[in-house]
């Protein structure tokens, strides 16, 4: 689960990999052996908001997208949410055999409209994407290859070594020849920075304290379905 403090540490090491010369790749994983990421803590968010502060996860998505040095997923469980978000902005993904994909927004009293759309409907496709975001079914990691969500899948135990080789791989590549390729694949997505910071500020201040959110994200932890007539229409 992804907290402020867990965002900003996030955010401080994608800087440090930006800023210090040597080096060259960066890897991102998991603790433990059954979840990559499970996405953002919503309560959290909503009680401990600073307004006057821009929202910590947006800025690791952004900093994933335009640090100028590959960044590799070692995607060793589940990639839930926001987890699946931070995949995606990767580079490249690398998933355990077993490894789940979901996307559970409109499931839980949430969503995301800029990154995690975005980014996911140009690896997937838009009617995939719409899938994942809109139906919030589970995707095996073998189900992900086949659609195109991650670029290879190995047993468990060598998640982290192939993540490994794949950054020594691309070390042997020229560090400016590959900046300036991530550089042009983020161009065309200069507006998602925007975009994001006024969806997930939206969600923060004016969703997630919604009756709306607030019964799908119980229904949801109390494993029933939700009460739709305090939806409000």
């Amino acid at each position: 689960m992804v907290r402020e403090q867990t965002a900003r540490e996030l955010a401080d090491a994608l800087r440090r990999l930006r800023d210090d010369s040597s080096l060259r790749v960066g890897i991102l994983t998991g603790a433990g052996e059954r979840f990559f990421c499970l996405g953002g803590d919503h309560e959290e968010a909503v009680t401990s908001l600073d307004h006057s502060q821009v929202l910590p996860m947006v800025d690791v998505y952004e900093l994933l997208d335009t640090v100028a040095k590959p960044i590799v997923a070692a995607v060793n469980g589940f990639a839930v949410g926001g987890g699946n978000v931070l995949h995606v902005m990767c580079d490249l993904s690398v998933a355990a055999e077993h490894a789940v994909f979901r996307q559970v927004g409109p499931l839980v009293g949430s969503f995301d409209a800029g990154y995690g759309t975005w980014y996911l409907e140009e690896l997937v496709g838009r009617k995939r994407a719409k899938e994942m975001w809109y139906l919030n079914k589970k995707y095996t990691a073998r189900q992900a290859l086949e659609m195109g969500l991650v670029n290879e899948v190995v047993p468990a135990a060598e998640v982290m070594d192939r993540a490994h080789a794949i950054a020594d791989e691309l070390k042997q590549r020229g560090p400016q020849a590959l900046a300036a390729l991530k550089i042009a694949f983020a161009a065309k997505h200069s507006g998602a920075i925007g975009q994001s910071r006024l969806a997930h500020d939206l969600m923060l201040t004016k969703y997630l304290v919604t009756e709306e959110a607030h019964e799908l994200s119980a229904a949801f932890n109390e494993k029933r379905d939700a009460d739709q007539s305090r939806f409000n229409r």
